[in-house]
Formats: C-alpha cells, structure tokens, sequence
C-alpha cells in the first residue's frame, strides 16, 4: 500500500494546506479518499493519471471534503472516460452532483454508480480477491463516516525444491497454499512448514475524517497498519474540538494507542496554526509513533 497525502488542511485552505483529499494505492489500483477544493491539481502534480481512479471515497457532505469533486468529474468527462465510477457516498450526494451538472448543462459520458453509506454499522462495501474496504460511522456534526481498506490474508508461499523432492503433484498445490500438510502415498505426514513459507504480512489503512474523540471507533480497525486520524486542533483549544464535533492531535495518539495501531498520521489541521510541532509533541505523548501529514506527503506500508 501507498497512501499519498493531497490534501492535509481542514475547511480553510492556507497557501501550503489544501482542503483533505488522500489517494491510497493498492496492488495498482488507485482509490480516492475524499476530494477537498485543489485535488485534482495535486494529482497532477503526482502525476496521477485521473482515469485510472476508478473508486471514491467521499466521508461526509461538509464541502472541504467534496467541494472538488465535480470539478474532478468533469475532468474525467473531458478526457473521454467511458468506464463507470463507483462513488461510496453520504445520502445527497447524488442531488448535489445532478443539480450541479443539470445548471452546467453536462451530459456525462460514463455512469456513475452510487453507493450510499450505512448509517449506524461497520459494514463491508467493496471487496475482490485481494482486499475489502469498510465503512463505519464516525461521531461529527452531521453523518460522516471512515473507511478501512484491509487486505486480505495471503496465502502460503511454495517452497519449490521441496514440492520436488517429495514429487507432490501440481493438483495438490493450493492444499499447501491453505496451509495443509501433504500426506506421502506411503502413509508420511509431511508437515506443511517444510513446504512452504510464510506470506508477506497483510497491510490495512484506517481513515478516520472529521469527528469528535470517540473512543469506540478504536474498535473499528484493531491492530491496523497505518491510521489516519484528524488532528484539527492541540489540547488548549479542546473546548473548541468539542463545540465542532473535531479531535484534537492528543486525542488522537489516544485512537491509535487504544486500537494498537503499528503507526499513526494526523492532519486536519486548523488554519489558524503556522507551526505544526505542538501537533507532532502533543500526539507522541500518547503514541510514540506519529507523524504529521503535509500536502505531497506518500509513506509505502
């Protein structure tokens, strides 16, 4: 997994934070994570191919997180996109997009499917044979949700000159890959760990958008690889993250801490911050390992 950072401001952009946008990058597949003003313009400069997005990802319906996507769409239209594109979305998404390209007088040349969040539940929404990708509700001012992209277990790696030493046939192969032992003909247990290797480790991706401190969502995403949660404000403005239904960077060290994340990513951050150490001191208080997001940001797990 690649996960790179577009956006890492929160509802007012700054000359060096645009609104949130983040692309995650699976197995050569490219799925976008909300879709703040200025996104594609930072996929540009990640040269990013826009019709290889073929899956978005919107958390809620504040516009520093949507506010580009018709923008983004109509790119899309311009270069001649024909395959549909699957949009995961709050309930109104499909109005505000209809009304918009109804006054613009667009006609889309592809479909896009929507997919409507489930409003109280982790839930899977998408999945193939390599990975799967939940929603889950998060606790903000109006609906929003998170997402966890996790990858599926792997199977076993064959060790090759061992399957020839024991002439084991090409049929029976899978069975090792699940884990299996061989049974010889001659009656011989052979155990499976001398015939195949462990996998590469699976990776996950937990995006935490907009929401208050809710020590619940730890649940959502146990022992995650690489957690992404808003970090708007630092501790001394927490009266103010609790007015706005946002965390602040402690609160957020906390989520990881509970949810025995390997590594934690914070951004949100409020326009009114220029320096963003307190952020990165506060945050390893509670979770050693933390880092702060900027925009062009991209970290491989």
């Amino acid at each position: 997994m690649t996960i790179h950072i577009l956006g890492s401001g929160s509802a007012t952009p700054t000359v060096t934070r645009n609104p949130t946008a983040q692309l995650l990058e699976v197995s050569g597949r490219y799925f976008l994570i909300d879709c703040g003003e200025s996104c594609q313009i930072s996929l540009l400069r990640k040269k990013i191919p826009l019709l290889k997005i073929n899956h978005i990802f919107i958390s809620h319906l504040h516009g520093d997180h949507w506010l580009g996507l018709p923008g983004l769409i109509s790119s899309m239209h311009l270069a001649g996109r024909k395959l549909p594109l699957k949009l995961f979305c709050p309930a109104g998404m499909e109005q505000i997009l209809q009304t918009i390209f109804s006054y613009s007088e667009t006609q889309l040349q592809f479909e896009i499917e929507f997919s409507i969040h489930h409003p109280s539940e982790k839930k899977v929404i998408w999945e193939n044979s390599d990975l799967e990708i939940f929603s889950f509700p998060l606790a903000h001012r109006i609906p929003c949700h998170g997402f966890l992209f996790n990858e599926k277990k792997r199977l076993r790696n064959i060790r090759r000159e061992a399957v020839e030493v024991y002439n084991i046939p090409v049929e029976e192969l899978i069975n090792l890959k699940l884990g299996k032992d061989w049974i010889h003909p001659d009656g011989r247990i052979i155990d499976n760990r001398l015939l195949t290797k462990d996998p590469k480790p699976s990776s996950s991706y937990a995006y935490c958008s907009d929401t208050e401190f809710a020590p619940h969502l730890a649940s959502y995403f146990p022992e995650v690889s690489v957690l992404y949660h808003e970090a708007t404000f630092t501790e001394e403005l927490i009266e103010r993250a609790k007015l706005t239904y946002h965390s602040t960077a402690f609160q957020a060290g906390e989520i990881a801490y509970l949810a025995g994340a390997k590594q934690l990513l914070i951004g949100h951050f409020s326009s009114r911050y220029k320096d963003l150490n307190p952020f990165l001191l506060e945050s390893q208080k509670k979770f050693a390992n933390t880092c702060l997001i900027f925009d062009g940001f991209s970290l491989d797990f």
